[in-house]
């Protein structure tokens, strides 16, 4: 028999601290291999900040988090640079590197591998772009050249370059319309159902929540106050809870995302 996977993420008594400010006191998660989870809470509660810490760009006060049951901080720099492969990430802006063409941006990471050569970089490139409903000519363009949700998509398509078994998005949808966010969302949906990849998200959209999030999690009082279906979330008595689930467009969360 063999023995149990580990959690994609597992955080443990997790604190964070800037100067005198208290972020994170005592935080415990786990988010298992193929779950869709959306990391919702009030401005100044931490959201971005677990984010980073999850794939080890800020180191916590103190507690662990582990990926696929290796800790990032802790790995030697081998081990780390093998974690860092199993995961993208999707930030608020894009981040596209505004000198390099959308071709060269995703080609980034494979040829951080150092063991690609350039026309199978090239091959993975288109690839990647079809992957995200782009064409080939759309690789020889400058991020300057780019509409909002043609960076979006670009940067995703980067995020995928390595085929990460986790993808870890800041406000994915934010800056979109109302028909490309939809569009983006259901990008998304239907490329974590082919590849199986997990997800982490911080949204304060209902709507993008809705159309990915398999569960919540919810940051407030510089805690974790509450995690499960939307409609088990809903039904903590909380004010930020109450406050966020008032409004018919975060209503549908409940309906959609497994409530």
């Amino acid at each position: 028999m063999s023995a149990p996977q580990p959690p994609a993420i597992e955080i443990r008594g997790l604190c964070t601290q800037f100067d005198d400010v208290v972020i994170h006191r005592d935080i415990d998660l786990d988010i298992e291999a193929g779950q869709m989870l959306g990391l919702v809470g009030g401005s100044g509660s931490g959201k971005t900040t677990l984010l980073r810490e999850i794939v080890g760009l800020l180191a916590p006060n103190r507690g662990t988090v582990r990926l696929f049951g290796e800790s990032v901080l802790d790995a030697d720099p081998e081990r780390r640079r093998m974690l860092r492969r199993r995961f993208g990430m999707l930030f608020q802006q894009g981040a596209l590197f505004s000198a390099l063409s959308v071709f060269d941006n995703i080609a980034f990471p494979l040829r951080e591998l150092h063991t690609l050569d350039e026309g199978m970089i090239a091959d993975l490139v288109l690839l990647k772009l079809g992957m995200v409903e782009l064409e080939a000519r759309h690789a020889r363009l400058m991020p300057a050249e780019l509409s909002g949700g043609m960076v979006k998509r670009v940067a995703l398509a980067r995020a995928l370059s390595l085929e990460p078994e986790l993808l870890v998005l800041d406000e994915p949808t934010a800056g979109l319309d109302p028909d490309r966010s939809e569009n983006f969302v259901n990008l998304l949906k239907m490329l974590q159902k082919e590849l199986g990849f997990t997800v982490v998200m911080v949204t304060h959209d209902p709507e993008t929540l809705a159309g990915l999030a398999t569960r919540l999690a919810v940051l407030a009082d510089q805690r974790l106050i509450a995690c499960g279906t939307a409609a088990e979330v809903a039904a903590v008595d909380h004010p930020f809870i109450h406050n966020f689930f008032s409004s018919g467009r975060a209503a549908a969360a409940i309906r959609q995302g497994g409530g």
